[in-house]
């Protein structure tokens, strides 16, 4: 008898809640949370539209227990309770854009780290430029910490992040 396979599409799964800095939307594979961002319309749209073109998967609104400890996690944060978020991540980009998140999540809670400085780390200083892209590309917003990387030693992100960077650094900051 013959066996017939078929191929289904992955299913991510999302959700939004509060933070004291806002709204904030979350998606989760099998494999752990793909998406934490800011909840702006147009940002979102383009974050999930990579997921299904780049997982080929349905997304739908829904809860998961990625979720509820998701939610946990940040609270502890946001209460200076949480240094570091022990919850599967997949990070989903370019090779390159990944190779540069998973740099991130060596930065310690607390401390900053130039373009320059993460460029010459990663063995190749002509890269300043790309790595900036890379934390603006940045999925998974808070849990892969792009806010604490400068550019030039100094404050700077997308127009609209400043705020929450500054926000997130000073959180951070050791009192």
């Amino acid at each position: 008898m013959r066996e017939y396979k078929t191929q289904t599409k992955e299913t991510i799964i999302t959700t939004t809640f509060s933070t004291p800095l806002g709204e904030m939307f979350a998606a989760a594979s099998k494999k752990g949370i793909v998406i934490l961002t800011f909840f702006t319309p147009f940002n979102i749209e383009a974050k999930i539209q990579t997921l299904k073109t780049t997982l080929d998967s349905d997304i739908v609104p829904g809860n998961c227990e990625f979720f509820n400890t998701l939610k946990i996690q940040l609270q502890e944060y946001f209460e200076k309770k949480r240094t570091t978020f022990e919850i599967p991540l997949q990070l989903v980009g370019s090779s390159f854009q990944v190779k540069c998140w998973k740099e991130l999540l060596n930065i310690p809670y607390g401390k900053t780290i130039s373009t320059k400085d993460l460029a010459i780390k990663m063995n190749d200083v002509k890269i300043e430029k790309a790595i900036f892209n890379a934390c603006c590309q940045n999925m998974l917003e808070i849990l892969v910490p792009s806010h604490r990387v400068l550019i030039n030693d100094e404050l700077k992100t997308k127009i609209e992040g400043i705020e929450k960077k500054e926000f997130l650094l000073k959180l951070e900051k050791n009192d």
